[in-house]
């Protein structure tokens, strides 16, 4: 039977391959494997940084199947037969996974291991609309595949019909969850040695029909995965598949980075919830050199003016600039190399020597697992309604490890197919999350628990074939590494290792299993660096399928869906594998799969104390978001309000009820800014009041798709009056948490900005404030916001990858430092372009933003940079020297907001 079923999945290679001898087959074969030994290793891969590689356990000539020789061997294997096994691969329907389309706050980890259908398609945080531009050293989530293009799958694969059509070419390309060789092998563009072999893959239910049986659907139609090697592969050579030029190209920055920061220190800082990694470097280097040396001058701003909309002047020619003068930026940041940053003169990967990506047998034997040691096969199974299935080679003991797999772990949600418009006119609708159209089939490949969050797939060779054999003919169970198995060394070192880390032989494991401890959010976030083992329940006879009990609950589902009447079923069936009792741990039990900070989780009970400064942190785990900049400040009670009032009192508001429903007069193109005196919109006759000017500046509307207004102050009148009015309210407190929390010298606050929209479809993930030695705090807080609404404000953690959204809540302000990203969540209040007329009771947002910032020789220029933007900037001249003319907070509390020091202040004098 072993040898009949496994031939008929492999007929194809050989129609394919060039006729060869008995006598070549056996010269070829020279270095056939001894039975029980290992064919495939999982293993450190030699590539620094990649984490875990597949390993060869003999020679395989070029142009060959590879499947052939890395399948391994057993008492009475035939070496010129079909190979062991092939590879599955399950589609993914789903192109929506990620952000921004889930709002389900991350870009999955698992997505690292799916071959898309286009260079990230399921990941749309590797976009460019982000600034300044992460650097891919920052991500603690490497993309994987999401930015390869190396394999292509089809829905409209090769079947027995068109397997002979020379003619015939696959076409429909879809995303593919490939477990085994496609989705663990790593890639090194130099040095590829193996590729899929198109022609050999098959696409079919078994002889299944639908809809009269109930299997069809309910497995992966897409198997007879077969990849060949193109150059000859060593006995322990690490394989590599070809990810293409993007991932390449991404590799390679992110390595050098990563080589750079291996083994230095964090950077201890006053006053941050932790130190400070040095990933942060990169960033800081590449705005310092962007930093302009000549600055505009308020009449420059002017000058714009006249043109209707701001210009970058440092675009413009030098006798195009209308600048009054030039200023040199004598305090241009030079960066300054410490012993530690100075690198070491070693080989890198562009100097590869012979034999760097080759391990001795002893080495993967000590150091590795085994996926492949010829004890299984796949083939055909024998039971209804089912497809492909393992067999065994020989006898297996009761207790003996038969398989371990690499594990990737998925959020429920990530299974579920919404409704979905490609076509929508805005982003936010085109995912429909409130309704569901059906699960995908990998739900069918996933463990879990009915009452966690998580579930896991298997992401090893042939794990994906084990099928269903209930309570009573089951002979495999799972089980997590035993302590002090090899297995739980190296997924110690996977799960537990730094991006930046590279195996060190001498590794002692001394947190084996550490998923176990974790909660489900962190797990989630390391697919690939867990996973659990087969073992035996009893003896296993030679050919004897392996099977395991997939659970009550799945057992309920089924018999209920295949009694069911196929033209009343709805779709195909769906259910998850269930797992032994007490195999998931409490803490992944009755927990939630959503990030809240914990923080503003509790304020109802657990108010925060006014006039405090603290990190915002993960309600799961206790972990701050950003160490370097997600912090949140407790106001004065009543202080949100008390600012409300004097913006109304400025006319600030009816100015925006104005703008934001475009009333006549008020209308402003994307991009285009003027300026106001909107104490006219008001009955104040107050002189002072009457001198104020304000700009007003719809942002690039046209791109991200949103009626976000700036206004701020335009002349000093209103400048002074906005700092007074703050001052007034009680903002004076907020400064002070900032300058003690981080033990600041003074502060200034350089700028101050009102924010209004009334819809968002498709904002900028962006930081306001960069590279400024980590003295400067862009401190936001809400003045109208609209009741009953989702998230207004999405903040992305310092990983790169997680991005949760919170909402603006009175007498809190949430404090954003250096490469802060923050960006505005979608919403829909009112969009006067679908409203037919002006209505000026539509609900609007309102919030404010101060950025204050200790500001001396380390960061004026890049402050002056900054300021200097695509926004109008009017003060520009304020950044001309040091020490600052007007400071509005020092440590020994002698300056406040209306009452502020400076060198640009006349000095008091004594009676």
């Amino acid at each position: 039977m072993r040898l009949t079923t496994a031939l008929l999945l492999f007929l194809v290679v050989l129609c394919s391959a060039d006729a060869r001898s008995s006598d070549d087959d056996d010269e070829r074969r020279g270095d056939i494997l001894p039975p029980g030994q290992c064919g495939l290793y999982l293993a450190p891969s030699s590539l620094p940084f990649a984490g875990l590689g597949l390993f060869s356990g003999t020679n395989i000539p070029a142009d060959t199947p590879i499947n052939e020789f890395i399948a391994g061997t057993y008492p009475g294997y035939d070496p010129n037969g079909p190979p062991l096994w092939t590879d599955l691969a399950i589609p993914i329907a789903d192109d929506y996974k990620a952000l921004p389309y889930r709002g389900q706050q991350r870009h999955p980890s698992w997505l690292g291991y799916v071959w898309p259908k286009q260079v990230g398609a399921l990941a749309q945080i590797w976009d460019s609309e982000t600034f300044p531009k992460p650097e891919p050293g920052l991500a603690e989530m490497d993309p994987g595949l999401q930015l390869a293009d190396g394999i292509e799958f089809f829905m409209d694969d090769y079947n027995d019909d068109t397997q002979d059509d020379d003619d015939f070419e696959p076409s429909y390309r879809i995303n593919a969850f490939a477990p085994g060789l496609g989705s663990l092998a790593n890639h090194d563009g130099d040095f590829v040695n193996i590729d899929r072999h198109y022609r050999s893959s098959r696409v079919d239910y078994n002889f299944q029909t639908a809809p009269y049986d109930a299997g069809v659907g309910a497995f992966t139609p897409h198997h007879n995965m077969l990849y060949t090697t193109f150059r000859d592969v060593e006995r322990g050579m690490e394989l590599f598949l070809d990810y293409g030029e993007a991932f390449h190209d991404h590799a390679l920055k992110r390595n050098d980075q990563l080589r750079k920061i291996q083994g230095k220190k964090k950077r201890a800082v006053f006053g941050f919830a932790d130190d400070i990694s040095r990933d942060w470097d990169f960033m800081e280097e590449h705005q310092v050199k962007q930093c302009p040396t000549e600055l505009a001058t308020e009449k420059a701003k002017r000058e714009r003016l006249k043109v209707g909309f701001g210009v970058d002047s440092s675009i413009l020619p030098g006798d195009e600039r209308p600048y009054t003068e030039y200023r040199p930026n004598d305090h241009h940041p030079a960066h300054e190399e410490d012993e530690e940053d100075e690198e070491d003169e070693q080989d890198n990967d562009d100097e590869k020597r012979y034999g760097w990506n080759v391990k001795p047998l002893e080495w993967l034997y000590d150091n590795g697992v085994c996926l492949s040691s010829g004890k299984l096969w796949t083939g055909t199974s024998d039971a209804e309604y089912t497809g492909r299935a393992v067999f065994s080679t020989a006898g297996i003991a009761k207790g003996e490890v038969v398989l371990t797999t690499p594990l990737i772990a998925l959020r429920r949600d990530d299974f579920r197919i919404y409704k979905s418009d490609p076509d929508a006119e805005h982003v936010r609708d085109t995912v429909d999350k409130s309704t569901v159209i059906g699960d995908e089939l990998l739900f069918n490949y996933a463990y879990g628990h009915p009452d966690s969050p998580m579930l896991l797939v298997p992401n090893a060779p042939m794990a994906n074939f084990i099928n269903h054999g209930g309570e009573e003919d089951a002979n495999v169970q799972i089980r997590w590494p035993a302590a002090g198995s090899k297995t739980a060394r190296l997924f110690d070192w996977a799960y537990n290792r730094q991006k930046e880390d590279i195996y060190d032989d001498k590794f002692e494991s001394t947190n084996h299993n550490a998923w176990l401890k974790d909660h489900p959010i962190d797990v989630m976030e390391k697919s690939g660096k867990l996973a659990f083992e087969y073992v035996a329940l009893r003896d296993i006879e030679e050919d004897e399928e392996i099977l395991i009990d997939y659970g009550p609950l799945w057992d309920d589902a089924w018999y209920t869906f295949q009694a069911t009447h196929p033209y009343a079923r709805s779709g195909y069936f769906r259910h998850s594998i269930g797992v032994p009792d007490g195999f998931y741990p409490d803490n992944w039990l009755d927990v939630t799969d959503q990030y809240e900070i914990a923080e503003i989780q509790d304020l109802e009970n657990n108010p925060l104390e006014p006039g405090v400064a603290l990190p915002m942190t993960w309600a799961h785990n206790g972990k701050a978001l950003s160490p370097k900049y997600g912090y949140i400040v407790g106001l004065e009670k009543g202080f949100s309000d008390r600012f409300l009032a004097y913006s109304e009192e400025t006319g600030v508001i009816e100015l925006y009820r104005k703008l934001l429903t475009e009333q006549e007069g008020f209308r402003l193109e994307s991009d285009e800014f003027t300026t106001y005196k909107p104490v006219a919109l008001t009955n104040t006759s107050n002189a002072s009041d009457e001198e104020m000017e304000f700009f007003a500046q719809k942002y690039k509307a046209d791109i991200y798709r949103f009626n976000m207004h700036f206004i701020a102050a335009w002349n000093e009148a209103a400048r002074k009056s906005v700092i007074d009015g703050l001052g007034d309210a009680g903002f004076d407190l907020a400064v002070k948490a900032v300058g003690e929390r981080f033990g600041y010298d003074n502060i200034t606050c350089f700028h101050a900005s009102y924010m209004g929209m009334t819809h968002c479809d498709k904002a900028l993930m962006h930081s306001d404030i960069y590279a400024t030695n980590d003295k400067s705090w862009n401190i936001v807080f809400p003045l109208i916001t609209v009741e009953g609404t989702e998230p207004e404000l999405n903040i992305m953690a310092e990983d790169m990858n997680t991005v949760v959204g919170v909402h603006y809540l009175k007498d809190i302000a949430y404090a954003m430092g250096d490469f802060g990203y923050h960006q505005t969540r979608p919403s829909n209040y009112f969009d006067p372009s679908q409203s037919g007329g002006e209505e000026s009771a539509a609900p609007i947002r309102v919030v404010f933003g101060a950025y204050c910032s200790q500001i001396d020789e380390t960061n004026i220029a890049m402050l002056r940079h900054i300021y200097d933007g695509d926004d109008p900037a009017p003060f520009a001249d304020q950044f001309t020297e040091l020490p600052m003319r007007e400071v509005h907070w020092t440590k020994t509390g002698s300056a406040t907001l209306r009452h502020p020091e400076g060198s640009g202040l006349p000095e008091t004098c004594e009676n």
